[in-house]
């Protein structure tokens, strides 16, 4: 290859793969794994989700927070 780029496959975003329809709030260990040690949400590109499953996460997380579930700022 002239540039030196490999083509990988996209294999979808967990979500999709393990057919899951909304992601559940109170999953706390599954929504931390999505945030950063700051406490900020991973980006599609870097978490693999698709913009349906995300959108559903920044939700969750959200809400999780609100129920003080998951902290707003990681110690």
């Amino acid at each position: 290859m002239a540039g030196g780029f490999k083509k990988f496959e996209r294999t979808g975003c967990r979500f999709c793969r393990a057919k899951v329809k909304a992601i559940d709030y109170k999953d706390t260990p599954t929504l931390s794994k999505l945030t950063t040690g700051q406490g900020k949400l991973y980006s599609r590109k870097r978490s693999g989700n698709c913009a349906r499953h995300q959108r559903q996460l920044r939700t969750a997380v959200k809400r999780s927070r609100y129920l003080s579930l998951l902290a707003y700022v990681a110690q």
